[in-house]
């Protein structure tokens, strides 16, 4: 299942180390964030708990960028 969220970053490397980070995290299969968008995608695993998936890659995203935001509604 893939799934689009609204994001807020200020620089393309930040997307970048967002990206990184959301590759990561247990459940995603894949993630490409677009910075000139401000969009991520994000493919999960078939088995994952989206929620919670997604309460996870933002504090992953948090930790390597600390002003950067994922709108999960």
């Amino acid at each position: 299942m893939k799934k689009t969220y609204k994001i807020e970053v200020d620089c393309a490397n930040c997307a970048n180390k967002m990206e990184d980070a959301t590759k990561k995290t247990d459940g995603v299969k894949n993630a490409v964030v677009n910075f000139m968008t401000q969009k991520m995608i994000v493919e999960f695993e078939d088995s994952a708990d989206v929620s919670q998936v997604m309460k996870t890659v933002l504090k992953n995203c948090k930790k390597v960028e600390s002003d950067c935001e994922i709108y999960l509604k």
